[in-house]
Parts: structure tokens; sequence; C-alpha cells
């Protein structure tokens, strides 16, 4: 799961977002054979169990319960679901909230719907061995991760640290090579590999040090205008998949998986789905008024105003700039302002 990086929306401004806009939408058949409407959705990687809530939606027939034939776009390395979205290549795409806001800051007009994860699975990846096991431990250290990142920047400004970003080759051969080496992983994909690779690793998840973005779902504004009840739908099946994903039967969701990346074990997966359930990265906490899609308005709020303290937004946005709250379910309604 890899989001743009803040530093390439900042430099690439204006000029590319209105290059993309002047050039149209594309325009796409509105029906399937089965006379659904198609829906096109744009996911950030190739897929994988991080991904497992949809594919659970699609082989368990929840998209075609809510009168929608959806199609799961497979994203990887430059997939664009932001710039997709905008200009109508993709209804629907993932990615974290941090990077909607940016793209909303450039003129994008898109809009979160839903949560994809309460927690983001970012984290920073050790071995064992290393002696770091403080936020403060970092001051000088070097790290593989995203130019720009705002989890760095936020770690600089709150224990007064400096960190040494490199650019990201999305392997782990320098990692299994030098044990002093650390770089940014999540917490549900590359700590598997590692220890199959007989090598014991540890973990400092990011959200827990303060830096907290959602993962979400979003679309175009042009989008929820036009088609609010297919929005609707997709975000309440959609979550009905996570849940049943998680809970449930996913061994029809895990083959599709499997089927179009063969990358993906089923040992891999399990790990996957244990570690979103042992982080709580799906649902949350209960306890703090957490669950599945839920979109909070103080927690966005928040976020946009660090963002800006951190001088990565040039003006704090507003909630409404980033999120609409009408297409969630009833249930999870009374919970956005709790």
């Amino acid at each position: 799961m890899i989001s743009l990086s803040s530093l390439t929306l900042r430099l690439g401004g204006l000029a590319l977002v209105t290059g993309l806009l002047l050039t149209g939408c594309s325009k796409q058949s509105d029906t399937t054979e089965s006379g659904l409407p198609l829906v096109k959705f744009q996911t950030d990687w190739y897929p994988q169990a991080e991904h497992g809530g949809y594919y659970q939606a699609l082989t368990a027939g929840y998209y075609a319960e809510t009168g929608l034939e959806v199609d799961i776009i497979a994203g990887g390395p430059g997939s664009l679901g932001t710039q997709k979205v905008a200009t109508g290549r993709a209804d629907f795409a993932m990615g974290r909230s941090d990077d909607v806001m940016l793209a909303v800051q450039e003129g994008l007009p898109i809009v979160i719907v839903c949560a994809l994860m309460q927690h983001d699975p970012q984290a920073l990846l050790l071995h064992a061995s290393n002696p770091i096991e403080r936020w403060e431990d970092m001051d000088g250290q070097t790290v593989m991760s995203t130019p720009g990142a705002a989890w760095a920047l936020n770690l600089e400004a709150r224990y007064n640290i400096s960190i040494n970003l490199i650019p990201m080759n999305y392997g782990l051969a320098q990692f299994m090579a030098d044990p002093n080496f650390i770089q940014q992983c999540f917490i549900t994909n590359e700590p598997f590999f590692v220890r199959a690779s007989g090598i014991e690793p540890k973990t400092m998840l990011l959200a827990q040090e303060g830096y907290d973005p959602y993962r979400v779902i979003f679309t175009s504004r042009r989008y929820a205008a036009a088609h609010p009840d297919r929005v609707r739908a997709f975000v309440a099946a959609s979550i009905k998949g996570w849940e049943s994903f998680l809970d449930g039967d996913n061994t029809a969701a895990k083959a599709m998986i499997a089927e179009r990346n063969d990358s993906m074990s089923n040992d891999f997966m399990e790990f996957s789905i244990n570690a979103m359930k042992e982080n709580r990265l799906v649902r949350g906490r209960p306890g703090l008024g957490e669950a599945n899609g839920l979109i909070k308005r103080e927690r966005i709020a928040a976020e946009t105003q660090s963002l800006h303290e951190l001088g990565i937004l040039r003006e704090p946005l507003t909630v409404e700039d980033v999120v609409m709250f009408d297409f969630l379910p009833a249930d999870l309604r009374p919970l956005i302002d709790q």
C-alpha cells in the first residue's frame, strides 16, 4: 500500500492539476451487460489482504445486492488515484486522508466519503537487535521512506530531533544486509518477509506516536453530486465486506486476491489479517467511539491543523473541504461529532 508523497504534490502544484482537468473526463460506459451501473474502484497497490474487504464485497455479492457492478482496478507504483478520480478515469480510489488534503489544496475536486482503516498501518521497521526503543532515539538516524513524509516532519517537530530520509526502493535487500538499517514499512506486510528470511524484526507503529491519518475512500465531487445513491451503496457494501472479511468466511476473497497477485500466499494473507486485527486498524477502538468506515469531524479538523503547523498545508482546510459525511450508514452518523 503506497501513497503519493507530500513532496510530489507540493512540487507538482497547480500546473499538473490544471493540465489534468483541462484534458476533460474520460467517458465511461455507465452500465454493464448485467444492467447494473459500472463502478470503477482504483486501489493503491497490487491486490493484497489490506484490500480484502472490497474483494469480499465483490465475491460475496454485496455490491451486486446494492445494485452495483464493481471493477476493482489494481494499483502499484504511480497509480495516481487522486488524479484518476479527479479526471473521471476512476469513480473511487483509496489513500490516506493527508494525501487527499494535499490534493484538495492543489485544486483537485475530490472528497472523502468513508474510512478504509481507522488507523494507518505505516511503521518503522528495525532489526530486533537495534537499540532504538523510543521516538527520541531516532535523532540523527537515516530512514528509507518517502521524501518529505509528514510522519518524519511530525516526529522532528514533536521531539526536536533530525531524521535523514532516503528514497524508498520498495525492497528489503538493504534492510536484510544491514542490522542498523531502518525503513518505513506496513505492519501488515514487510515483517512477514523479514521473519521468513530468518531475521527477527521489530516495528514502531507511527500511529502510536500521534501522527495517525485515516486510510480512506474518496470520490470526485462531480460523481458524488451526480450519483449519490451509488456512493451510498458503495460505502455500505464496502463496510459490510470488511466485517465479513475479518470475521467470516473469506475463502473466495482470498482466492481472488491470489489469482490476481501470485505473490499472495495464504500464510502471508493470514499474517496481514491478524496484524489488522491485533492493531485494530480497520475497526479502531469502539471504546473511543471508533468504528469500521467512520470518519470523525474533530479528528479531521485536528489533522488539517497539524499539517498546517508542520508547513505541509499552506492554510488549514475546513472539514467540509475534504469530507462529505452524507454517505455514511445511518448507524455511524451519530458518532461523527462524538
